[in-house]
Order: structure tokens, then sequence, then C-alpha cells
């Protein structure tokens, strides 16, 4: 079942680029609203992920917890750079600051790619339950 929603995400990809360049829509990547050129490198790692599962459907898990911490890890950094580092041209302009909707991404993105992320670890050192001995890890 996991393997069917990862897919389902990952081929959902087209609709949300074209949501995103075509209609100025951004809902999957708004936490790279202001790079663009990230934005679209975002978008072509989604699309590998896809291309990885279907191509090697064993790699599904290890794929998913891999893309999961890579967006956990650019939301953070994107997140926390924009609103610790302020650049003498956001207070001069008045932009470049967070917006609600990005802070809802954050939420929503960083929520999913955490329990997607969990998720996955646990299947990976020994079930849903976690690893089989306590003193694996």
């Amino acid at each position: 079942m996991r393997s069917n929603i990862l897919i389902i995400y990952y081929a959902a990809t087209a609709v949300f680029l074209t949501l995103d360049f075509g209609f100025g829509i951004n809902l999957r990547a708004a936490f790279l609203e202001n790079t663009p050129g990230l934005r679209l490198s975002y978008y072509a790692v989604l699309f590998a992920c896809f291309a990885l599962i279907i191509w090697r459907p064993g790699w599904t898990t290890i794929v998913g917890v891999v893309e999961s911490l890579a967006t956990i890890i650019a939301l953070i950094f994107n997140m926390a750079l924009r609103s610790i580092v302020v650049t003498d041209e956001m207070l001069e302009t008045g932009t470049g600051f967070m917006t609600m909707p990005e802070i809802v991404n954050f939420i929503i993105v960083g929520g999913a790619a955490y329990v997607s992320y969990m998720h996955g670890v646990r299947s990976l050192v020994g079930g849903p339950s976690g690893p089989k001995n306590p003193n694996h890890l």
C-alpha cells in the first residue's frame, strides 16, 4: 500500500509542476517560491524519485526515506535562513519575508515528510514497530 501512495505522490509531480509554472499556483514547493532555480531542481529530484521507484520497485522505501530527509533539510534551511538572515534588500523593499502560505506549506509538507521519513526508517530497521532487537541501533 505504501508503495502505491509513493507512486501516486511522485506521479502527481507533473500536475504540481503544471500548476506551479503554468498557472502560478505553487502548492508542492512553496518553501522555494523565491528561488525558481531550486524549485525546478526540486521537481527534477521528485521526477527522478518517480523514475527510480518505477525502475526498481524494491528501492521504494529507501527512495522515500532519502527524499523525505532531503525535503526536511531543504525546508529547515530555507525557512531558517529567511527568518534569521534579514538582508538590506528585504528591509528596503519589504519583500522576501515568509508569507502565511509558505508557513502553512512548511507545516504540511514538513509534517508529511517527517511521517514518511519515520515510517520508512521503521520499515528499514525491522518493521512498523521498529527494530526487533532494541540494541540494534
